[in-house]
């Protein structure tokens, strides 16, 4: 009974409360856990009908429950829950029946020693049943003939919805790295399957809008093959291959199949920027006018559809939008547009056209996620949940897509970030010198997109805490063209780290920047970024805050015998000669570009902090390089948690971490500096 008590209190009284968040007036910057707890709610899931929204809520033991909420009549139940276990994904299966699978969130990566699981329960709690096993992930033997292995998954896509048949991924491991992903076909009632049979080694799967297998996807030598099953004759036959990891202008991305039948890809068909195109399925070519084009981004997005239609596209430019082609829900959008100004508004469709209800989404810069549901009939917007509810909008700082230019005259897209209360520069306007407090946060990959306009936790926690952020979108970033991407090929250390510097010097220049108080910082490929900015840039960046960063560059290919490492020996052999560079051909670039190797450079201020249990850039580059940078720099601080991996995912330890992180900066580049010795 306190299990729907809390539900009710966290749920069910919201729905009585429509507008806009109740906020308490703040006078002082929120504490580092309102920035890095895990999020109080983190939206839903609606049935296939509409009629019961499923969330994630606080048991009674104090890990994340299952709860259903009837949307006829507000009713809510707590549906499943573990005492050891927080609930992890959750999907519907059809409108009585869902299925999830588990999480832990109180022990970091390194420490989880079972896999998910997969569970399947009624909306009203009946007819729970475990369907594979949440065991070990070294335990290969002793396995309950009544489930499912542990390396059962669930798939993102959800299926036809009308049954309780669903299709779930059965992944082979080699080592670390995933080898195979074969296709099983689950009835979640009885627990019986049927193994999907190719005549290859798949590695991803698509279904089309009927819920079965369509496309698959496998990988050989550096390339990847597209394969289509004819619906006729269950045949499978290769429809595109291209380079797995630099693709050329002809290759595309499927993104899913319409209603009609009809196959969406992300291609380029010669030109900078990807859009959409429809395929042919007969002869594997692309239509030769784009469905939608995203002005001065690639394509980044999914079709949004129901069981009859496809209703839009969400897509990703400065931030989240939807195109919609459906007249309907343009309406809608604009509507809750109306009602929501200020905020981005993403609307989630369920499977059944004749749905009365949406879950809308709503965030901006300065506000996490706040979820609503909206009547479609009524026209009537009720808030649900919030993901922060200890931020204040007003207590954070604003975000602006710039532009500046690199020295060899390439446009680097950036993101600024400024304290509450300073406005970015205006065009036509004269610019005001700030002399800001600057952090430069370069982002990981490197080969993603990095910024985008929305509420981020560690800018926002800088910026509440005075200083402005720039975020670089270098060269070698994905999002902004196909010649954005190619030149920063092999360009670790080179360009791209040029890239952040001109960053830098252009927030300078425009104001923004007191060139005494400038910081570098990233994580992974960022924390790379930060040393050899150290380095390359020495009267540019005051200090570093450097975490889970590559030190060496060959480590990379070489791995070491005592730390396991995820990345798969294919790309060694065929991605990163090409992205980074050849280990033999390219040797002494290499060795320029490592920082461990030139550690000895670094002399500013410097925080280092990984993880113990990281197999994407193991412990063992920290420890080489702390060694080598204090032998000539005291004032080294090293972090290390045993049992994170690449990134914190414990509450405590982002909490930690950040927290050390702004007594840092206060030290180097805030108020509590010390002005350096003439």
């Amino acid at each position: 009974m306190r299990a729907v008590s809390l539900l009710c209190a966290s749920l069910l009284c919201a729905f009585l409360t429509t507008g806009a968040v109740a906020q308490t007036v703040q006078t002082a910057p929120p504490p580092a856990a309102a920035f890095f707890s895990n999020p109080a709610f983190t939206g839903g899931v609606l049935s296939p009908s509409g009629r019961y929204l499923a969330a994630k809520v606080e048991g009674k033991t104090g890990r994340d429950a299952l709860a259903v909420v009837d949307l006829s009549d507000k009713s809510a139940r707590v549906v499943a829950g573990f005492a050891d276990a927080d609930i992890g994904t959750v999907q519907w299966v059809n409108d009585e029946r869902l299925l999830f699978d588990s999480t832990d969130k109180q022990i970091a990566s390194g420490a989880m020693e079972f896999a998910p699981g997969l569970y399947t329960v009624r909306h009203d709690g009946t007819k729970f049943r475990q369907l594979a096993e949440r065991r070990g992930y070294f335990i290969r033997d002793g396995s309950r003939q009544d489930m499912l292995p542990w390396h059962t998954y669930m798939m993102d896509e959800t299926g036809k919805q009308d049954s309780d048949y669903v299709y779930v991924r059965d992944i082979g491991f080699a080592g670390h790295a995933i080898r195979s992903v074969d296709l099983l076909r689950l009835n979640v009632a009885t627990g019986a399957t049927s193994h999907v049979n190719v005549p290859f080694t798949p590695i991803g799967w698509m279904l089309d809008n009927d819920g079965e297998p369509r496309l698959a996807k496998s990988r050989d030598k550096g390339k990847v093959s597209i394969w289509l099953r004819d619906r006729a004759t269950d045949k499978w036959r290769v429809l595109t291959t291209f380079d797995a990891y630099v693709t050329d202008h002809d290759a595309f991305e499927p993104l899913g199949f319409g209603p009609d039948g009809t196959l969406y890809a992300r291609a380029w068909q010669g030109a900078d920027q990807a859009a959409i195109y429809k395929v042919d399925l007969r002869t594997g070519t692309l239509g030769t006018t784009p469905v939608l084009r995203v002005d001065g981004f690639d394509f980044t997005g999914h079709l949004v559809a129901d069981a009859t239609r496809l209703l839009g596209v969400r897509y990703q430019g400065d931030a989240l939008d939807t195109a919609w082609f459906d007249p309907a829900f343009k309406a809608i959008q604009a509507d809750v547009d109306a009602k929501l100004p200020g905020t981005v508004n993403l609307i989630s469709v369920p499977r059944r056209p004749e749905t009365p209800h949406v879950l809308v989404t709503a965030y901006s810069d300065v506000q996490p996620s706040v979820y609503f549901i909206y009547d479609t009939a009524t026209r009537k917007l009720d808030f649900v949940g919030q993901a922060r509810k200890d931020i204040q909008a007003k207590a954070m700082g604003h975000q602006s897509f710039v532009t500046y230019t690199a020295r060899d005259g390439l446009k680097i897209p950036a993101m600024l970030t400024l304290p509450p209360g300073v406005a970015a520069n205006q065009p036509g306007v004269a610019p005001v010198p700030k002399n800001l407090p600057l952090v430069v946060l370069v982002h990981g990959g490197p080969y993603v997109r990095g910024a985008y306009w929305r509420w981020d936790p560690e800018v926002q926690f800088l910026a509440s805490r005075g200083y402005a952020v720039l975020e670089p979108e270098f060269r070698g970033s994905t999002g902004y063209g196909r010649q954005h991407f190619t030149r920063g090929l092999k360009q670790w250390g080179l360009a791209m780290q040029d890239d952040i510097a001109d960053g830098t010097r252009w927030a300078i220049a425009q104001g923004y920047a007191d060139p005494a108080r400038v910081c570098i910082a990233g994580a992974s490929y960022g924390g790379y970024a930060t040393l050899m900015g150290l380095i390359r840039d020495p009267d540019l960046y005051r200090c570093g805050v450097e975490w889970a960063g590559v030190t060496d560059i060959n480590l990379m290919y070489t791995g070491h015998w005592r730390y396991a490492s995820d990345v798969p020996e294919e790309f060694k052999q065929y991605g990163m000669p090409q992205l980074i560079g050849d280990p033999v051909k390219d040797a002494d670039q290499l060795k320029a570009t490592s920082p461990l190797l030139q550690a000895a450079r670094i002399r500013q201020p410097l925080l280092l902090a990984y993880g113990g249990a990281d197999e994407r850039v193991p412990l063992i580059h920290g420890t080489r390089f702390r060694d080598a940078v204090k032998a000539g720099n005291k004032d080294v601080e090293w972090i290390e948690y045993d049992d994170e991996g690449h990134g914190w995912s414990l509450p405590k330890n982002r909490i930690d971490f950040w927290t050390r992180v702004e007594r840092f900066l206060d030290r180097h580049i805030g108020p509590g500096r010390k002005a350096p010795t003439p």
